[in-house]
């Protein structure tokens, strides 16, 4: 395992409770390194002249640029790899090896929550059939939702992820933020947080759609506006989304 931030340590951790061995985690710090090895029963390295030449498959769990500089460095040269991000095309990996794919588990990740790996869904690419089957492999040992997709369609799906997910949040800490300015807890709107995720569960997310933009109230809008008077950038998201859903109506 190439890697020991929030991805690698889940992905590392999952692939280790379906059976196989992680003979070796690599991080730049030797601290993160440690942590995962101890879960995973590993070895552990912050040195790339150090890392094991012997394993059947090298993940590469690091942000993009650091996939690039890793590869440049040449110390798995012609080794079976895969990285794990949304964007990267797969060949990325021809002018290093013959046998490369990806491995793309489409969640949000934290080191401090393990997450159960069953129903996230894991897209998985290859440089040929034989290989995009030995990754088939793994990943249906860990996941029930695993699909092949292509690189184009790969940066499609995390482009909607980051719509989704990480735009989202930003929302909540929005929310959260107007909340504190009256000292009211963020506790208050989690009930609204998780209905809203329990009806697009259920139904098209335009369908689900509520609020003073959809049913075109001028008056909320206008005195929301002016209660963001004083936050310029909060304000510009505001209208712009209010327009956007606006956008949305018949």
């Amino acid at each position: 395992m190439i890697g020991a931030g929030n991805l690698g340590t889940n992905l590392a951790t999952a692939i280790h409770k379906s059976g196989y061995q992680i003979v070796q985690v690599f991080s730049r710090t030797s601290e993160s390194a440690r942590k995962l090895a101890k879960k995973t029963n590993a070895l552990y390295t912050s040195s790339l002249d150090e890392i094991y030449p012997y394993a059947d498959l090298y993940i590469l769990a690091l942000p993009d640029d650091a996939v690039l500089g890793f590869l440049k460095s040449k110390k798995l040269n012609n080794f079976f790899m895969v990285h794990t991000s949304g964007s990267l095309p797969v060949s990325v990996f021809k002018p290093f090896s013959n046998k490369f794919g990806v491995f793309y588990p489409l969640q949000t990740f934290s080191k401090n929550k393990i997450l159960n790996f069953t129903d996230i869904p894991v897209c998985i690419e290859g440089n040929d059939k034989r290989t995009e089957s030995d990754l088939m492999k793994i990943a249906k040992n860990i996941s029930r939702n695993v699909m092949v997709l292509s690189s184009e369609k790969r940066k499609q799906a995390h482009l909607a992820a980051v719509f989704a997910c990480n735009f989202t949040n930003h929302m909540y800490t929005i929310a959260d933020e107007i909340l504190s300015r009256k000292n009211i807890s963020f506790d208050l709107i989690r009930p609204l947080i998780q209905e809203t995720s329990e009806k697009v569960k259920l139904m098209k997310p335009a369908l689900a759609q509520t609020g003073p933009a959809l049913r075109k109230d001028k008056q909320i809008l206008s005195a929301h506006m002016k209660m963001l008077a004083k936050d310029e950038n909060y304000k510009k998201i505001y209208s712009f989304v209010s327009k956007s859903i606006l956008s949305k109506t018949k």
